[in-house]
């Protein structure tokens, strides 16, 4: 099978990334090394290129009721300009999706969708865009093939982002400085005529933008970022400081904390489901698990001493017994220790609770923590 290539890939050959696959792309896991990235994110600023990920547009009187239908979140809730956190779920509760939803406009919605459920994303929502009652009154267009995006992250990116994007927002969030936007608002500025998409946004737990740009802009706005950060150190980064970062704030990746056979409510994530906007699909079933309880949390979990990383897999051990396993797991770059997230029954998810982790057949003594490992000072 050939893997796909964001418009980046150049790019990402000049700067001498190493690639790798990942979700049927091949993209860089790092350019110098993943602890070097990772603290360039937590102490400076990186960019990173996301445009493996896909992007989903709706139109019409009719968008916010449809989304609202198939969503977890209340869009409702968006003012014009604002974005939230939100899940795509089948009526078992399973996710097929976690996302980020931005109101564009009074009646255009975004959807920013994971590279590895795109087709399965677009299946489901023309599934219930087909079925639904007023489709006449939304317009779905599927952009993931003419769009990319880049994630500019970290506590410096302020200083420089005005310069990237100079004047204030045209739309969205209109009016502003795009140092001036809030968490997750998204304004729009223009390039040779066409629209970039700047939202304050971000998969590291630190401050930072994503931008959201047609294929043909991609690159210059990739060399443009790395020039005008370069003052404050800007790195490019990988798939790697990704993951090391997202994992230290406890942030989920579908097809580890996330499945179709996970529910948010198992996630942890119940925070982002609106009991209360009326119905939606799997509404009925993650309320079912809300007020039973789930038969399994995810947990973070810290090691208590001195093992190779946890990796995705490992089996989480007590009193001898299997109970649980691990979904994410690494040497985290900040805290200088073995760092990871696992599946539980709820009775072993209490912060404190003492574990082990089987790494390569030997068992290393860890404990259930409070999440996130980190908080941004």
């Amino acid at each position: 099978m050939s893997l796909k290539r964001t418009p980046l890939f150049a790019a990402h050959q000049q700067l001498g990334g190493k690639l790798i696959e990942f979700g049927g792309w091949e993209m860089p896991v790092q350019y110098t090394s993943i602890v070097e990235e990772h603290h360039a994110v937590r102490r400076a600023a990186g960019v990173f290129d996301i445009s493996h990920m896909g992007e989903v547009w709706f139109e019409g009187p009719q968008a916010l009721a449809f989304l609202n239908g198939v969503l977890t979140n209340d869009l409702g809730k968006l003012t014009v300009g604002l974005g939230q956190y939100t899940h795509l779920c089948l009526e078992t509760g399973g996710t097929v999706d976690d996302l980020y939803a931005y109101r564009i406009a009074e009646e255009t919605y975004l959807l920013v969708i994971n590279a590895g459920r795109i087709d399965a994303d677009i299946a489901w929502l023309e599934a219930h865009w087909n079925a639904f009652p007023n489709r006449a009154g939304v317009r779905m267009d599927h952009a993931s093939a003419t769009t990319g995006a880049i994630a500019l992250q970290g506590p410096r990116v302020v200083e420089f982002i005005d310069t990237l994007f100079a004047g204030p927002s045209l739309a969205g969030a209109a009016g502003l400085a795009a140092s001036a936007l809030k968490k997750n608002q998204i304004g729009r500025w223009d390039r040779g005529g066409q629209a970039v998409w700047v939202a304050r946004t971000g998969y590291t737990g630190e401050d930072g933008y994503e931008l959201v740009a047609p294929n043909g802009l991609l690159e210059a706005l990739w060399n443009d970022t790395l020039a005008t950060g370069a003052s404050v150190g800007i790195r490019p980064c990988g798939l790697g400081a990704r993951d090391t970062l997202r994992t230290e704030v406890c942030y989920p990746l579908y097809g580890h904390e996330l499945d179709e056979q996970t529910s948010p409510v198992e996630a942890g994530l119940g925070f982002f489901i609106a009991w209360d906007k009326g119905d939606f699909v799997g509404r009925a079933a993650l309320l079912k698990q809300k007020e039973a309880g789930p038969s399994k949390k995810c947990v973070a979990f810290r090691m208590t001493e001195k093992s190779a990383p946890p990796r995705p897999g490992y089996p989480v051990v007590v009193a001898e017994a299997p109970i649980g396993t691990v979904v994410s797991g690494t040497q985290s770059p900040t805290l200088n220790a073995g760092i990871g997230m696992a599946y539980v029954p709820p009775a072993f998810a209490a912060p404190g609770t003492a574990l082990h982790i089987e790494i390569r057949g030997k068992r290393y003594a860890a404990e259930v923590v409070k999440k996130p490992f980190y908080k941004k000072a």
